[in-house]
């Protein structure tokens, strides 16, 4: 702000300089002029030049008197009370050089000035002035500084001072921000923004902060704020932040202060945002940075086992010492000892089972079953708690020997069908794998499909394969075998079905004896070997005239031939496939419709033949499907003939009773063993190694494609259908790569990326078939985008095991999808896999480690995480058990709290009875256990 101004004039009329009184009666020096009695006054005064120091907008305090012109004897009426305020923006202090001329016309005029009160004169005691006090301002200014001028036009008056000024804000500390000195707006009403700065030892909380500096020079309520680091806690206000002293801490950002170290923690200096644990503690993972340090517990105490023959059960109290935590979980470590000195003793393996589970245990006792008769074992009960990943020692723990009491054999793990006549069936089965000592017979129990037990018939067999007689021809029978040793009969296998031949059946075998038509010198051989066609080529044309698609090939070995590659497609319809009489084709009704027309159930009845059910497939105009002509093989759909004599075009194939494998699993969640499943992706691998001999790419392998039958076999099917549906945007599934349309989920990298479509491609969509059979028809990568799909897959991200998936068949998926197709198994190598898998049911047993709370990113969503439901229905609709809802609600298990606390009896209780549905509602509930666990210890 600047000091009263020094006064200059333009000599017009004379402004004089004199000595006067204020109204105290204080001596001044004073500006006057009185020339009221002559016409036409233009009298002015100026100040020498102000600069403005960065002010934008300028206040002038002006104090005058002014002369009542009606005291004043003798005057002309030019006389005036009032007087003009000028201002004159310069960028030097002399603007006009030596020429005056123009000068009063280049000030700008504020404003008019009138007194609120005048005086009359002087009497006997002196002078009697009336001060005038008046505020005016004026801006934007722009240039450098300025001149002020005052423009008497016939007043009598006297300027007593000018005070001119600007406003400011302060420079301030608020909220642990300086805000910088601010020079006021342009206008009363601005407001200018000055930026903050955090104090030292302080962050910005949320946005940048900032002040508003009104025109009056006042800060306005800051906006934002900074707040002391982790560390650091305020002091005096918020104006300054502290660095903690040494043996407190502060964990994070904000006021609050420092606070102590928990129990067994310290501080190494000042300003600590955590406090390191004194050795021997720890902190876990998902422990807050203000809870103490703990430490692993001590060994559970008061092991007590029971034994009843090949099952134990294990109860224990929890340890003495929790190590200051209440998240104790348990551990089982089970040994087989070879003798009961313990001097050699190995990990159990499979068919050992423990019940809930052999790792993180929350109660105090398990079950184990399936153990070895006359074994002798040892068992550890270890204790931990969330630091025990943390400790160098590894976890205390309580042991007991026991040894098995005699049990009887385990259970049959499959049966299977050797051959079949009209009345007889053959079958055989492996060993149990414990039979628990020697087994002296086999019993087989047999009944017609949908007669009730009370009918079924027993053999007694003392080998592993037994010869069913005296069965009705073309029925299908229901089987099941035990065994049986001096401690009894052990479980009967799960329900075969398997069916007897009809007498056309019987005639069709009778005529696949090999034999050799034709002759060398036409050089085509013929070669038909247990119904099944093969051709070789050796030398002259095909029967199209082609020469160009004879290719030498190894006796015994067919080829395919691409129909594509004729002129006329349907000249390969009629080359590979037999014509049928439409006459006797009847329609039933529509089961299914694609863009390339309808798939109908119905009945075919063939000269010299008993009807059939078949299957319908209707093509609309220009759909040709002759692939299916060319291959004879048990699990690929088998091709009756077609019709192309009339419209619309058919094709009639064998009838598959259970439809699409993907929604026949879907129906039946749950309720086969794992051989049963490992038995339909055999079959499937078999259908795909036909056709890869053949030098057949299918290029659409999925589990939509793969038909079932009444005896659960499946059959490969929908061949060449991707080549329509290239120029298909119809179906979601199919999604436009490269130029053309490609099932994203099933197929591999190579194929999206470089249309690279090979046996190699098949066995990749062999591997998400096997995913989709485990999960019971779950969509693969559940809900991701196809864009989402290829990114995943091109950062090496894989399918996790299906809940319950044996370890053996996840690492065959992983195999099945190696990134290098070269790497990948081949069909032979994987159908030699499962039959191995087959023969030795143990191996099955091992299922893939799926971690609750672990999983791969993106991809692992098999275990539901139970915060991210709402209510007990949603989880059971997560889960694809919804229908059970009233079950729950109605025994009362309506909240998770008194879910997680079910067993299996109240799952059996409450009417769950399938046992692959119990499976899975029991699984999920123990996954739920550790994830209310886990969020109970962070609330804690």
């Amino acid at each position: 702000m600047w000091e009263n101004c020094m006064l200059s004039q333009w000599v017009t009329q004379i402004w004089e300089e004199v000595s006067g009184y204020d109204e105290k009666m204080n001596a001044i020096r004073t500006y006057q002029v009185c020339n009221v009695r002559k016409s036409n006054q233009n009298n002015w005064l100026r100040t020498d030049f102000i600069d403005r120091n960065g002010s934008i907008r300028v206040y002038v305090e002006i104090k005058f008197s002014v002369r009542d012109c009606s005291s004043l004897p003798n005057v002309l009426g030019s006389c005036k009370e009032t007087f003009n305020l000028y201002y004159y923006e310069a960028d030097s202090s002399s603007p006009w050089g030596t020429d005056t001329s123009w000068i009063k016309d280049s000030f700008v005029r504020v404003d008019t000035i009138a007194p609120d009160q005048s005086f009359k004169g002087i009497d006997m005691k002196g002078t009697q002035l009336k001060i005038n006090k008046e505020l005016r301002s004026f801006g934007p200014l722009t240039k450098r500084g300025f001149f002020l001028g005052f423009q008497d036009y016939g007043s009598c008056m006297s300027l007593i001072a000018v005070r001119v000024f600007y406003r400011k804000c302060l420079a301030t500390v608020d909220n642990f921000a300086t805000f910088p000195e601010t020079m006021a707006g342009a206008e009363m009403t601005s407001l200018v923004v000055a930026h903050g700065a955090c104090v030292e030892n302080a962050e910005e909380k949320d946005m940048p902060i900032k002040l508003y500096c009104t025109g009056d020079g006042e800060w306005l309520v800051p906006i934002g704020s900074c707040m002391c680091r982790a560390g650091y806690a305020p002091e005096g206000g918020d104006v300054a932040c502290t660095a903690c002293p040494q043996g407190t801490f502060k964990p994070s950002p904000g006021d609050d202060q420092c606070q102590p170290c928990p129990l067994n923690s310290r501080t190494m200096g000042k300003a600590a945002n955590s406090c390191k644990c004194r050795n021997g503690y720890y902190r876990g993972h998902q422990d807050p940075l203000n809870m103490p340090c703990t430490s692993p517990p001590s060994a559970p105490q008061d092991l007590i086992p029971g034994v009843n023959k090949t099952s134990l059960t294990l109860e224990w109290r929890p340890p003495r010492d929790t190590g200051g935590r209440d998240d104790i979980l348990y551990n089982v470590i089970c040994r087989r000892c070879s003798d009961t000195r313990r001097l050699s003793c190995d990990r159990c393996m499979q068919p050992v089972e423990f019940v809930p589970r052999l790792l993180g245990l929350t109660e105090t006792q398990v079950f184990i079953s399936g153990l070895r008769a006359h074994t002798p074992y040892t068992f550890e009960i270890q204790a931990v708690n969330g630091v025990s990943s943390l400790s160098k020692y590894p976890p205390q723990f309580i042991a007991v020997n026991i040894t098995t009491n005699q049990a009887a054999p385990s259970q049959v793990s499959i049966i299977h069908h050797v051959s079949s006549t009209m009345n007889s069936i053959k079958l055989s089965w492996p060993q149990p794998e414990q039979p628990n000592g020697i087994i002296l017979d086999y019993e087989v129990r047999y009944v017609e499909k949908d007669q009730a037990e009370t009918n079924s018939s027993v053999i007694n067999s003392h080998t592993n394969t037994v010869v069913v007689r005296g069965l009705k021809a073309a029925t299908i029978y229901v089987f099941k075998v035990r065994a049986r040793t001096e401690a009894g009969l052990g479980r009967f296998s799960s329900n075969m079905m398997f069916q007897t031949l009809t007498k056309e059946g019987v005639s069709s075998l009778r005529e696949q004896i090999p034999l050799i038509a034709g002759s060398a010198a036409a050089g085509v051989v013929f070669i038909v070997v247990v119904a099944v066609i093969v051709i070789v080529c050796t030398a002259g044309n095909l029967p199209n005239g082609k020469t160009t698609l004879c290719i030498h090939h190894l006796p015994g070995h067919k080829i395919y031939i691409d129909p594509f590659t004729y002129e006329d497609p349907n000249e390969a319809v009629r080359e590979f496939a037999k014509e049928i009489d439409v006459s006797g084709v009847k329609i039933e009704q529509v089961i299914g419709a694609g863009e390339f027309g309808e798939v109908c159930s119905g009945r075919l009845k063939l000269p010299g033949k008993r009807e059939m059910s078949v299957a319908i497939k209707t093509l609309k105009a220009g759909y040709t499907d002759s692939i299916m002509g060319q291959f004879d093989h048990p699990n690929v759909i088998h091709l009756e003939g077609v019709v192309t004599k009339s419209r619309p075009v058919m094709i009639i194939t064998e009838y598959m009773e259970n439809g699409s494998l993907d929604s026949f699993l879907r129906q039946n969640d749950g309720q086969f063993t794992v051989i049963q499943l490992v038995g339909m992706l055999r079959g499937i691998a078999a259908g795909m190694k036909y056709l890869a001999d053949m030098s057949y790419v299918h290029r659409d392998l999925a589990a939509r494609n793969i038909l079932v039958n009444s005896n659960l076999v499946c059959k490969v099917s929908d061949f060449g259908l991707s080549r329509f549906l290239e120029e298909d945007t119809s179906d979601p599934t199919y999604t436009s790569a490269m130029g053309g349309k490609i099932p994203i989920r099933w197929t591999a990298p190579e194929a999206i990326q470089y249309r690279k479509f090979t046996t190699a491609s098949d066995v990749w969509s062999y591997g998400i078939v096997m995913w989709e059979v485990m999960s019971y028809g779950e969509r693969p990568y559940w809900d991701m985008s196809n864009q989402d799909v290829i990114n995943a897959i091109e950062q090496d991200y894989r399918l996790p095991a299906p809940m319950d998936c044996p370890a053996a068949l996840h690492q065959l998926m992983l195999d099945s999808w190696q990134k290098e197709r070269a790497e990948r198994p081949k069909f032979g190598q994987i159908v030699n896999t499962l039959d191995k898998l087959i023969r030795t049911p143990a191996s099955l047993k091992t299922v893939a480690c799926v971690t609750p709370g672990i999983s791969q990113p993106l991809l692992d969503r098999t275990l539901p995480d139970v915060t991210s439901f709402a209510t007990v229905d949603e989880w059971l609709d997560a889960i694809k058990m919804g229908r059970y809802k009233e079950n729950f609600a109605n025994a009362g298990f309506s909240s998770f709290d008194v879910v997680s606390r079910m067993t299996a009896e109240d799952i059996l209780r409450i009417g769950v009875t399938l046992a692959g549905h119990q499976k899975k509602i029991l699984n999920s509930i123990q996954t739920m256990r550790v994830q209310m666990n886990q969020i109970q210890t962070v609330q804690v």
